[in-house]
């Protein structure tokens, strides 16, 4: 039975029989072990996540007729454990997994160990409540899957590098002899939870690179040059997309406050705040990895050392 708040969303996928008929054959799901029952789920679960529980039909018809619905279908199949699907995936994937590896690790072995790693992560050899669990099924086809796959193993490269980087630190700080103190809690300030739930939404449609790109840069403290190094991209692209998307993030918070009660003036003024008083998970939220109490422009600047070079 659907949660509630997603019924209106599966009637409107329902009601698209024949674009998702069309969607399903284009997407070779069959070939790749996937029914026509299971790829309409996904496409009622990627529509749950992006748009409103009310969304109009044909909202609900522009997000799935803009889906990459092949890459989609073979990353879904990969994650549900289908043969076929992975020797199609290993096919087009495995020798650009090596090759995005080795550009964002540089050293050759170090390469092919994080290539190794995501690979692992991919298939799904970790289990949660006896189900294998693969990174591919949080695909959404909503980019490229290359490009998805070379944002994720940038994300793991820095994971690795934040865990390598904690292991040395408290080896040094064992050797010295130093007690490790529990970290003070940061005071938490009352903030309007308008302004929190219309952060949170805005952050939520946002796509894996995106959500890459502004953590690295405002929580990790990584430079446009090295962020652009780890994407492939020019410096400038960094920059441009930067600016792009704290404007459009603006933009849809203001919106947020305004269907939320708040006036124009009291949404800008609201955004004056802090975002590090907010109480929500901003670093899951972009990273889908570890928590963090922080998202602003001055904390990460003050955490620039911990970034990788």
């Amino acid at each position: 039975m659907p949660k509630p708040g997603v019924q209106s969303i599966v009637e409107s996928i329902a009601g698209l029989g024949a674009l998702v008929m069309e969607l399903y054959q284009k997407s070779r799901g069959s070939e790749f072990g996937l029914t026509r029952e299971q790829f309409d789920g996904i496409l009622q679960e990627i529509a749950a996540k992006y748009l409103p529980a009310e969304a109009p039909q044909n909202d609900v018809r522009a997000l799935c007729a803009s889906l990459r619905v092949e890459e989609l279908a073979l990353a879904r199949a990969c994650a549900a454990g289908h043969e076929r699907a992975w020797e199609v995936f290993l096919t087009r994937y495995r020798e650009k997994l090596y090759d995005i590896a080795g550009y964002i690790a540089k050293e050759s072995s170090a390469a092919r160990e994080l290539a190794d790693s995501l690979y692992a992560d991919l298939y799904g050899t970790a289990e949660r409540e006896g189900q294998r669990v693969s990174k591919l099924a949080s695909y959404t086809g909503r980019g490229s899957l290359e490009g998805w796959l070379r944002t994720v193993m940038a994300q793991e490269h820095v994971n690795r590098y934040r865990r390598q980087r904690r292991l040395v630190s408290m080896d040094e700080e064992s050797e010295e002899g130093a007690q490790f103190a529990t970290p003070e809690a940061e005071p938490v300030i009352a903030v309007d939870p308008r302004v929190e739930a219309a952060t949170d939404e805005a952050l939520a449609t946002l796509p894996a690179e995106d959500c890459f790109i502004l953590a690295s840069y405002f929580l990790d403290g990584r430079t446009l040059a090295e962020i652009a190094r780890t994407l492939g991209v020019h410096e400038s692209t960094i920059s441009r997309k930067l600016d792009k998307l704290a404007k459009s993030l603006r933009k849809q918070i203001l919106a947020g406050l305004g269907r939320r009660g708040m006036s124009r003036r009291q949404g800008q003024e609201a955004l004056d705040v802090d975002v590090r008083d907010l109480r929500l998970n901003i670093r899951k939220r972009l990273t889908q990895e570890k928590p963090a109490s922080a998202f602003s422009k001055k904390k990460a600047e003050a955490r620039a050392g911990d970034g990788p070079g």
